[in-house]
């Protein structure tokens, strides 16, 4: 595969992507990206000014492009479910689905209005469910969906017994098991799809290390002395020779929901310095990672949560 680019992303005329959290970071830029392919853009986002101001930032750099705000607040199961009837409603088939929207090591444990562990609740089971929901229109659509993992994954396992870290929380913790969860989901859901014939190409996608709000939203929240470090060592000596911009962050999952190297049930992220930036390309992945009896059981426990029950 030669060096992956936005120029490669083919046009998108004609086709509905939605994407989750796509009113910053390295999901506006595939926003930007696809928008100006011609695609229809669903820009999933919880705070609707914000989400009129990338829409508007797109349209001045691509004028004509067509994109609308859904709200979304991936960590309440009844605004998944609000936005997934107004959709269903609509009956338009999806032809892409990024699972991008996600929340990075909160420093306290927080807990979601349904009772659900933060992270987990925003960058996974809200996933699960929409998805779900949404299943008629993907299968329509003949759809490829995209779930966002992390480099994090390498550090997460699955705690069957304790999902909600009650016990023994640690903010990279909580954070590992939700982008690990995430990369499972992408891996079963493909099993289950060609099982059962839907149709959906499922793929997972990591940016690397973008450089984005995401963490001064998570680790920097709580801590003064952290926020200091950051600000005048790691930003300006540090992080630009680890990370990238969000728009390179942005080509692994354009990668993965746009051209037709990227197969299914594959995993597709930045390729250099231990895939912190760098070229888009396909990825490794832990071994647990690919552990089926622990994907089943994540998938059951995740239907038993959220009530949403894939077909």
């Amino acid at each position: 595969m030669t060096r992956f680019t936005a120029a490669d992303v083919p046009d998108q005329t004609g086709r509905l992507i939605v994407i989750t959290g796509a009113n910053s970071g390295v999901g506006f830029e595939a926003a930007r990206v696809l928008a100006a392919k011609g695609a229809e853009v669903v820009i999933a986002a919880r705070n609707a000014r914000k989400a009129e101001e990338a829409i508007t930032r797109i349209r001045k750099e691509a004028p004509g492009s067509k994109l609308r705000f859904e709200e979304l607040d991936l960590s309440r199961q009844a605004s998944v479910r609000a936005m997934a009837a107004r959709l269903l409603g609509q009956g338009r088939p999806i032809d892409v689905l990024i699972n991008n929207a996600g929340v990075m090591a909160l420093p306290t444990r927080q807990v979601s209005e349904d009772g659900f562990e933060l992270q987990l609740a925003t960058n996974y089971l809200g996933h699960f469910a929409l998805t779900g929901l949404l299943l008629p229109l993907l299968k329509q659509g003949q759809a490829r969906t995209v779930q966002l993992s992390s480099i994090a994954h390498r550090q997460g396992r699955i705690h069957l017994d304790d999902l909600q870290i009650e016990q023994g929380y640690r903010p990279w913790k909580a954070y590992a098991q939700s982008k690990l969860a995430m990369l499972m989901f992408a891996l079963e859901l493909d099993r289950r799809s060609r099982a059962s014939g839907w149709g959906i190409t499922s793929v997972a996608a990591h940016p690397g290390y973008a450089r984005t709000a995401l963490i001064e939203n998570g680790p920097l929240i709580a801590s003064p002395a952290a926020r200091t470090f950051h600000r005048w060592i790691f930003r300006p000596l540090i992080e630009p020779a680890v990370s990238h911009p969000a728009a390179d962050g942005a080509l692994p999952i354009l990668l993965a929901a746009t051209s037709s190297d990227a197969k299914a049930g594959r995993y597709y992220g930045a390729t250099r310095l231990n895939e912190l930036k760098g070229p888009a390309g396909e990825v490794g992945m832990r071994p647990w990672a690919r552990d089926e009896d622990v994907a089943v059981r994540l998938w059951r426990a995740s239907e038993d949560l959220t009530g949403v029950k894939f077909d």
